[in-house]
């Protein structure tokens, strides 16, 4: 899904100010942002790492949603 930059602004802005809803707006936006990160960061890791796209997203995620 592509979304404008001021899209997402918006969304985040809706969100801070107390608008929980568009969470299921933001959280496949997050998700894909973070699956094209992961694999544009794996396909630098040698074959020797174990380390899978997926696993690196959960991980991201759990830090992102610590935060919250």
């Amino acid at each position: 899904m592509t979304i404008a930059p001021h899209q997402v602004t918006r969304l985040l802005q809706e969100w801070s100010d107390g608008d929980e809803t568009v969470l299921e707006q933001l959280m496949p936006l997050v998700h894909d942002e973070l699956h094209l990160l992961a694999h544009q960061h794996m396909r630098r890791e040698g074959p020797e790492h174990i380390l899978q796209t997926p696993a690196l997203i959960d991980e991201a995620y759990i830090r992102l949603v610590e935060q919250l």
